[in-house]
């Protein structure tokens, strides 16, 4: 860690972590994102329907926005660039895997497989980054650090509501 960091750095920097999940667990990224899973359903699974659409994607984008200065506060708090153990990017962007499937989710008897799904396919996009989602990483700071992960829960989202219309009734 760097030498001279002030107390707002700090308290961002172990924000970034999730505290210990990015500092001492395995796969920090991995566990990041079943926070995330595990905040979704408790926060947003209320306001993901399409009555409450604009309410949703306020408080996503507004988390998302949020985790930009916190992932830079991580990056400087612990003195490296896009530090696997800075998760707070996977944490914020999980809501947006299941952006408009509230409904489908909460109705479905599969729940745990719809939130399955977009962890397994969020984790896979985030790992490989493929299409155009690697090179958001080149950006600057924390905007570096989220963008990719952004992207890979929009592919997520996609991926999910085309699994939906070719199987509405799961």
């Amino acid at each position: 860690m760097s030498e001279k960091i002030d107390t707002k750095t700090k308290l961002l920097g172990v924000l970034s972590t999730l505290g210990p999940i990015g500092t001492r667990l395995p796969a920090p990224g991995t566990w990041g994102s079943v926070a995330g899973i595990v905040f979704y359903w408790l926060a947003f699974q209320g306001i993901n329907t399409p009555g409450t659409w604009l309410n949703f994607v306020i408080w996503a984008a507004l988390l998302v926005v949020i985790a930009v200065p916190v992932c830079e506060a991580g990056e400087k708090y612990l003195g490296k660039t896009d530090p696997g153990e800075v998760n707070f990017d996977e944490f914020a962007v999980m809501p947006i895997c299941f952006a408009g499937l509230g409904e489908v989710i909460a109705a479905s008897a599969n729940t745990l497989y719809w939130l399955l799904a977009g962890f397994v396919l969020f984790r896979l996009f985030d790992i490989f980054k493929p299409l155009f989602i690697k090179k958001l990483q080149n950006l600057k700071g924390g905007w570096g650090v989220v963008a990719d992960d952004f992207a890979a829960a929009v592919l997520t989202c996609v991926c999910l509501w085309v699994a939906h219309w070719f199987f509405p009734n799961i």
